[in-house]
């Protein structure tokens, strides 16, 4: 990758990756009510990703080969990351629904 795109975008994406790890390792430690807001900022840095990733493949500053690897990459990633926000949302609705015992309000 050229010295221009590296300290521009290259960085930018950098800098999404770091984000978006600093995201998850903070909602591990969050009740479920507060994990959600994590986890969706996550999924959408990881979204900002693949469109950056696109961006130098389309500028052929990536290889197809290295696109097609860190694409994979990516979206295995951010299946993982809607998947648990997937998890967590139902988990809400589930508590949401739940019937209160008997007493409680």
């Amino acid at each position: 990758m050229p010295k221009t795109a590296k300290y521009s975008i290259g960085l930018k994406i950098d800098t999404l990756f770091v984000e978006t790890i600093e995201l998850i390792a903070i909602a591990t430690f969050l009740k479920k009510l507060e994990k959600l807001a994590y986890i969706k900022k996550a999924n959408a840095k990881v979204d900002t990703i693949k469109v950056f990733v696109q961006i130098l493949w389309e500028l052929k500053l990536l290889e197809t080969k290295e696109y097609a690897e860190i694409g994979e990459k990516i979206h295995t990633t951010g299946q993982m990351i809607g998947g648990w926000c997937g998890q967590v949302e139902k988990e809400l609705k589930e508590k949401q629904n739940s019937p209160t015992k008997t007493g409680e309000k």
